[in-house]
């Protein structure tokens, strides 16, 4: 079963690495469907292979220089401020009303990534360094706040803010890897704290997902086309509105 595992896991963290994503909105379903337990396995194992698959591809996307650490630092610095604000407002405001309106925002913007996907690519960001470091910290700010109001990962959010700033789809990608990592080590360290851990299960998925997100971000640099990286993250979009409002139904 591990061994079916880790090959699935690996195929999935190819995917995902291309994407600037960790993966773990994949993962964790299908650890639940292999009867693990949620709690003690599937949370904590899908945020250190969330961690990893990013952390595997940055590393890969920084030595290509494909990483904006001017938006992508002042992003993770705010978002971590950000998140107990929003976990804190959820206690004032309908959690559900949120969510829909959040689900078809995400619906939306999904839509508009497949069918805008094959115009022109920018072929460098715009705004000075100290521009891009405002926005960094705004756009953070924002996510953070999301992330923390409606308990979800805000991740996810990341790609298409950047590209709507101007930024080109691979760049994007690649410096949301960057941002990824810090909130998957963040929220893992807190169940490791508390000993909610598998360690086989861990080991063999993690050398899977570093595998997989290795290959994934040396294709997303040489080969991908960013007409279909854009309508990749679209259906990814699209995928997640999806989820949202059926569990709201």
């Amino acid at each position: 079963m591990i061994l079916l595992l880790a090959l699935l896991f690996f195929a999935l963290a190819f995917i995902f690495s291309m994407l600037g994503l960790g993966g773990a909105m994949v993962y964790n379903p299908i650890l639940i469907w292999f009867g693990f337990d949620f709690k003690e396995v599937v949370v904590p194992t899908g945020l250190l292979l969330n961690g990893l698959t990013a952390a595997s591809a940055a590393w890969v996307y920084y030595r290509q220089r494909m990483i904006d650490f001017h938006i992508s630092l002042p992003l993770v610095i705010t978002s971590a401020i950000a998140a107990p604000l929003g976990a804190y407002v959820t206690q004032l405001v309908p959690t559900n009303w949120l969510l829909g309106l959040f689900s078809v925002a995400v619906l939306a913007a999904g839509g508009r990534m497949i069918l805008l996907s094959g115009a022109s690519e920018p072929e460098t960001t715009r705004g000075t360094s100290r521009q891009r470091a405002i926005w960094g910290a705004l756009l953070g700010f924002g996510i953070g706040f999301v992330a923390g109001l409606l308990g979800i990962g805000g991740g996810f959010l990341i790609v298409p803010l950047l590209m709507a700033m101007g930024y080109p789809t691979k760049l994007a990608a690649a410096t949301s890897t960057f941002v990824v990592v810090f909130s998957s080590a963040t929220g893992f360290l807190g169940h490791l704290a508390v000993g909610h851990v598998d360690w086989q299960l861990m080991a063999v998925l993690a050398l899977a997902v570093i595998a997989g997100s290795q290959v994934g971000a040396r294709v997303m640099h040489m080969r991908m086309k960013p007409r279909l990286l854009k309508q990749m993250f679209g259906v990814v979009l699209l995928f997640i509105a999806a989820k949202m409002i059926w569990g709201l139904l």
